[in-house]
């Protein structure tokens, strides 16, 4: 019998531009567009002819609605004990002062501010301010390298940068200012004003003629209205790393954005305006702009800002301790966080007092194995729904439809596909793929609304990186298979697929065994050079931290494990504990770099890393395993 989610699937399929002109409706427009969708010079365009502004659609209308003392953002901050609450009045409030500011320094529509800040309401309110003025924000992590920073500045060319004097980190306090100074000294690109949120923690010092301070501009700043602004303009770049060095600038438009967030929020998260909806992620990244900022407002919900760690601030319970307290409904997290509280607390204690009116858990950034899966599912005893997408994206693709009563999950996969997204599998030869054959994952172009129109001030790049490889598919950059039911593996990145005498396997696939090993937290597996083979995995484990066996037992247990569920194929021979993997600030796991220290090759250690000194302990224990080669 059809379920809803293939009816809706089918919907999708039989006429695109119709669904999802159906599904604007649910967004407030200026001006209707006059074409669903369109190719100009070549590249899809959404609700060509449309206007709207974001901010009014995340703010504003839910005030004219008459919901305006509703809660619209929470403010937890355990690094500061600090707990701050907005409705949507207030919200509006802030937004439109903080406008009123910028429009004073002379911001308009189509100018570029660059927010350099850290997980506080001022970084929304900035974000939400620049949405208000038609102006295009890019959020670069505070604390970002310098270096990398100027990048994103020579690339942007911004008018203006928000920044705060400082972020927090368990046991320190990170100064963005100097960090910030440096950077706009190395730019090309000169930007003549910068607004200085100042902390209580660090105090900035500001540069005569160009820094303002945030406190006393708003002071008195007049609130300024929302800018009218068409469907297909700009709202945000988003840097992505680049292959030669140079950052890729994702570009969201505003009309498709808020149509297909505001429709995910409906068909795949199911939550319904008023309910409380939190990601626990940054607003430097993707998730934290859709889903912190963005889609819950679009939808009308409460969203959670966190200025916190999901372990040590102060303790595992963390992040059951923000559910119960606000009576979140559904909660977005990285399966990296739910492995750093499965290490800590694998006993489940710190969830003795329950998770409140919690209904599901949706996790996404790094690949959530069985056993991660099985562990959090057997304690919320709540739908634990694996789902994918990127930041190119911008939402999800794969998932289980909570939204349309779906209900379907299977473990190692992130779920089918959303409606508005086609998948199916390459070869090298553009072949489709049977049923569990491993390779290219693409899409079926045209991408749906909210997708990456092209980067900034780079069609040919966007072209060249993503709809070169495979004419007439979005390459994913992932590799993997669809089951004979529908259900996508995303397996690997295609640069981490590994060549083993001919064989190709998946890493993915390796570390799925090796996370079922009950005293393995977390793990990754990288292809390492080999003299016979071409390649071999390599493993390197977290154990946790209960564990007191010898380490030299376990390893054998897991080679015996990937032997027995693999194959001799596997070649899998070597795998080294460490007290923990190189991550980003996102969680995902920087296994290029693994793979270069194991191989003795050079290379920069990556600017979102989130503990840098990391890698000269990975060195140190690949060399005691006899690799990290000297270059």
């Amino acid at each position: 019998m059809m379920g809803r989610h293939e009816k809706e699937y089918d919907s999708w399929r039989s006429s695109p531009q119709a669904y999802w002109a159906g599904a604007a409706k649910a967004i407030s427009w200026d001006i209707e567009p006059h074409d669903v969708r369109a190719d100009i010079d070549g590249l899809t365009r959404w609700f060509v002819g449309g206007r709207l502004n974001t901010c009014y659609n995340a703010v504003d209308r839910h005030v004219a609605a008459g919901r305006g003392e509703q809660a619209a953002l929470i403010y937890d901050s355990p690094m500061t004990g600090t707990l701050r609450r907005f409705t949507f009045s207030e919200l509006q409030t802030e937004v439109a002062r903080l406008a009123g500011v910028m429009q004073d320094q002379g911001i308009a529509a189509g100018d570029r501010v660059i927010i350099y800040m850290p997980m506080i309401p001022e970084a929304v309110f900035a974000m939400l301010a620049c949405a208000r003025l038609g102006a295009v924000h890019s959020v670069v992590f505070g604390g970002f390298a310098a270096q990398e920073l100027a990048k994103r500045v020579d690339d942007a060319k911004p008018t203006l940068v928000l920044t705060a004097s400082c972020g927090l980190e368990p046991g320190r306090t990170v100064a963005y200012k100097p960090l910030l100074d440096q950077a706009l000294d190395l730019a090309a690109h000169k930007v003549g004003r910068v607004l200085v949120w100042q902390r209580p923690q660090a105090k900035a010092q500001l540069r005569s003629g160009r820094d303002l301070d945030w406190a006393a501009a708003l002071a008195d700043a007049a609130p300024c209205a929302c800018v009218s602004v068409a469907a297909t303009d700009p709202l945000y770049i988003l840097y992505t790393s680049g292959t030669t060095g140079v950052p890729k600038g994702v570009v969201r438009d505003n009309g498709g954005h808020a149509v297909a967030l505001s429709w995910s929020m409906t068909h795949i998260y199911g939550v319904k305006p008023g309910e409380v909806f939190w990601a626990a992620s940054d607003i430097g990244w993707v998730v934290g702009h859709s889903y912190i900022v963005y889609a819950p407002l679009l939808r009308g919900c409460t969203t959670i800002l966190y200025e916190g760690k999901p372990v040590g601030t102060p303790d595992p319970g963390a992040f059951w301790r923000v559910i119960r307290d606000y009576r979140v409904d559904v909660f977005f997290t990285a399966p990296t966080a739910i492995r750093a509280i499965k290490r800590e607390d694998s006993e489940g204690r710190f969830l003795a007092q329950g998770t409140g009116r919690l209904r599901a858990l949706f996790l996404a950034g790094e690949r959530a194995d069985p056993d991660t899966l099985r562990w959090v599912e057997q304690r919320l005893r709540v739908p634990v729904i694996d789902h994918w997408w990127q930041t190119e994206l911008g939402w999800p693709a794969l998932a289980t439809c909570l939204g349309l009563g779906d209900s379907l999950t299977r473990h190692g996969s992130a779920g089918r596909a959303v409606p508005g997204y086609e998948f199916v599998v390459l070869d090298e030869a553009h072949r489709v793929m049977p049923s569990d054959a491993i390779g290219d994952i693409v899409i079926r172009l045209p991408l749906p609304p909210g997708c990456l129109p092209t980067l900034w001030q780079n069609d040919a790049g966007f072209r060249k990186y993503y709809l070169s490889a495979h004419e007439g598919w979005y390459t994913t950059g992932d590799a993997g298979f669809i089951d004979a039911d529908g259900f996508v593996h995303v397996m690997s990145r295609i640069d981490d697929i590994i060549n083993v005498a001919g064989h190709r396997l998946s890493t993915g696939g390796i570390e799925q065994v090796i996370c079922a090993h009950p005293d393995v937290a977390e793990c990754a597996v990288v292809g390492a050079a080999d003299a016979v083979k071409g390649q071999v995995p390599l493993g390197l484990v977290v154990l946790k931290s209960s564990v007191i066996r010898a380490h030299a037992m376990i390893l054998s247990e897991i080679v015996r494990d990937i032997r027995d569920q693999i194959g001799p194929v596997a070649a899998f021979k070597s795998a080294v504990v460490v007290a923990q993997l190189p991550k980003t600030r996102s969680g995902k796991i920087l296994r290029g770099a693994i793979r270069k220290i194991a191989d003795g090759e050079p290379f920069t250690v990556p600017a979102t890393v989130d503990d840098p000194a990391i890698f000269d302990k990975i060195r140190a224990a690949l060399n005691a395993a006899g690799f990290a080669r000297t270059v």
